[in-house]
């Protein structure tokens, strides 16, 4: 898929009209799927695989808004990013995502960082994320 390809959305979907489903640039270590993550680090993972975007069936990684996970001494550190800078449910995924790290074993404490670079675009979106979209009502 090129930069050129454009996403529409269908007049019959209920997704978020603020994000921007434009192709872009997505830098080559991203998404990150938590490929390779052994013990704790794959725990959380595997919880955020649970976690769904509020207005589309799609979990947060799959969509590519996790940036990186770091676990020291019961402590997790999540970087994420999200659609939209200012998307309306901010708080209630960042919740999400740090009570979903919370779940994991040896987990005591975690924090939600939002981050914005790189920017997040369409291409970020794994292909179960991008099945999942068009199964929604977006095409992409």
């Amino acid at each position: 898929m090129s930069a050129d390809d454009e996403f529409e959305l269908d007049a019959g979907s209920d997704a978020c009209g603020y994000t921007d489903y434009a192709a872009g640039d997505a830098p080559d270590e991203y998404p990150k799927t938590g490929e390779g993550a052994t013990g704790v680090e794959r725990e959380i993972w595997d919880a955020l695989y649970e976690v769904e975007d509020p207005e589309m069936p799609v979990s947060v990684v799959d969509l590519g808004l996790i940036y990186g996970i770091e676990v020291a001494d019961g402590r997790a550190l999540i970087e994420m990013t999200l659609t939209y800078t200012g998307c309306p449910a901010r708080d209630m995924l960042t919740n999400d995502v740090r009570c979903a790290a919370m779940t994991a074993p040896g987990v005591d404490d975690a924090e939600v960082r939002l981050r914005y670079s790189p920017e997040w675009n369409v291409n970020m979106v794994t292909a179960r994320g991008r099945e999942k979209l068009r199964d929604f009502g977006l095409s992409v």
